[in-house]
């Protein structure tokens, strides 16, 4: 028997976790139940977190969370609660099948067959911005060599046990070469570990575009949290519906599992929601539990149900479909199901004692670190960069001087184009005269005399090469 936390959401979410209890219970599985409250009501009441602390202390405990949609009030600095929780439980890896179910729903890829990895605690979730000129904000990405090779690995790792032939990393590395380059860079190492498994790089637009047209090439795709949030969603609508994809959300010590899909409100209390999406996550959750059994019955049930015809309205079609019918019916017709096997969708057998390889972290050792510059980000309300550059240029010293001025990335000093568009924000970078290596000393002195110049230094980035080699973008054009 395992003890699980259970949290029904908003709108859709007690219906559809209803019916997917409804049918795990009745095909056995051993479970017991925590139910906690989360999201709207506990947003509204002035908890902007959506969750109370007694509330993790009980998902904590339990380590398993099976969670129904919420609903994020919009506006008055709510933070979304799915991000907090993956985040706060370092449920690193977020896994998403998607599956087609040719010819019994409708799509234009009956051979689609995709798990998608999504790295699920950095990136630009960080959730990290601020405004820092009248026209410009800015959001910081992040990425970092554990939170890749956590990743990556068990992305190899998952196709290892599950039989899968390829995985597939998708990045923005010739742009971001250094936040997407870290990523590609470790997905190399890491597939080095790994012969016996084929692995490729996509640019992730390129291979977004090929996924969506010929996702048939793709078996394990690895990916970072936006790019993978994106994908996750077009790939199951591509396979027949978001509405029928689940979630794992996994980490070292706790798990979540849930539906891709939002709250619904519009469809709530109506009998009509389709709890696939969420009989999937419930899935997933048997078989981290080590419940195989009682996993691969009700998805043999529920592939039997979808192939018979019995569908919900998301997913009802006139010549295909025998049977129209509500979320409380659809799960009946999973239980009465329940043991047999479909004939024409491929039934599942799921390995028993499933173990992923995960090792710790190990930290590498640290490279040699040196300072050769900075960039002063400047908020200036002119348009003029040799403007700006003459200006500057009143703060060089001996030993530092202006060497290139950005806007929103671009060059446009020295030799910029009139044609470039400039807002307010200024990349303004400084360079030793002599030698590279900089002090701190000397970035504390140019800031003084940036001051004393009523020049509006916004934000200071330190340039520095690691093991010799530069860590940091040129601007473009450069």
């Amino acid at each position: 028997m395992t003890r699980i936390t259970v949290a029904k959401g908003d709108g859709i979410g007690p219906e559809i976790m209803e019916a997917t209890l409804d049918i795990i219970k009745a095909a056995g599985a051993q479970i017991e139940i925590d139910e906690i409250e989360v999201g709207e009501k506990v947003y509204l009441s002035g908890n902007t977190s959506g969750i109370a602390s007694e509330s993790w202390d009980i998902i904590r405990k339990n380590k398993v969370f099976l969670k129904a949609p919420i609903t994020t009030p919009q506006g008055g600095g709510y933070k979304s609660l799915n991000v907090t929780t993956r985040k706060f439980l370092g449920l690193y890896s977020n896994v998403r099948p998607c599956m087609s179910l040719h010819p019994f729903v409708e799509t234009k890829h009956p051979e689609m067959d995709i798990v998608i990895i999504r790295e699920n605690e950095e990136d630009l979730y960080a959730g990290i911005e601020h405004q820092q000129t009248d026209e410009v904000v800015q959001c910081l990405k992040l990425i970092s060599r554990p939170g890749c090779e956590k990743i990556i690995r068990y992305a190899f790792e998952y196709a290892k046990v599950y039989g899968r032939k390829k995985v597939t990393c998708f990045t923005k590395d010739n742009i971001m070469k250094q936040t997407d380059g870290l990523f590609h860079q470790v997905f190399d190492e890491i597939a080095a570990e790994y012969p016996e498994i084929e692995n490729e790089h996509w640019i992730i637009d390129i291979g977004a575009a090929k996924m969506a047209d010929t996702p048939e090439v793709f078996d394990v795709i690895v990916t970072l949290n936006l790019y993978g949030d994106v994908l996750s969603d077009v790939a199951a609508q591509i396979a027949g519906s978001v509405g029928l994809a689940g979630s794992a959300n996994i980490g070292e010590e706790c798990a979540m599992f849930e539906a891709i899909h939002g709250s619904a409100p519009r469809r709530a209390g109506q009998n009509l929601a389709n709890p696939s999406g969420l009989l999937q996550g419930a899935i997933m959750m048997l078989n981290h539990i080590g419940q195989t059994d009682v996993a691969e019955k009700v998805q043999n049930a529920w592939l039997k149900t979808i192939e018979e015809g019995t569908h919900t309205y998301d997913i009802y079609k006139e010549g295909v479909s025998k049977q129209k019918v509500g979320t409380k019916e659809f799960a009946q017709a999973v239980i009465a199901n329940l043991g047999q096997k479909p004939k024409l969708l491929k039934e599942v057998s799921y390995a028993k004692d499933v173990v992923l390889n995960l090792p710790k972290y190990v930290k590498k050792p640290a490279k040699k670190k040196e300072l050769v510059g900075v960039d002063l980000f400047v908020h200036w309300d002119g348009t003029n960069p040799d403007a700006l550059a003459a200006l500057l240029q009143t703060i060089n010293t001996e030993n530092k001087h202006l060497t290139m001025i950005t806007n929103r990335g671009i060059k446009v000093w020295p030799d910029g184009f009139k044609e470039t568009y400039c807002t307010d924000h200024w990349r303004c970078r400084f360079k030793p005269t002599q030698g590279k290596v900089m002090y701190k000393n000397n970035i504390i002195n140019l800031l003084s005399r940036a001051l004393d110049a009523k020049i509006d230094v916004i934000k200071v980035e330190n340039l520095y090469e690691f093991d010799g080699k530069p860590a940091y973008s040129l601007g473009q054009g450069q």
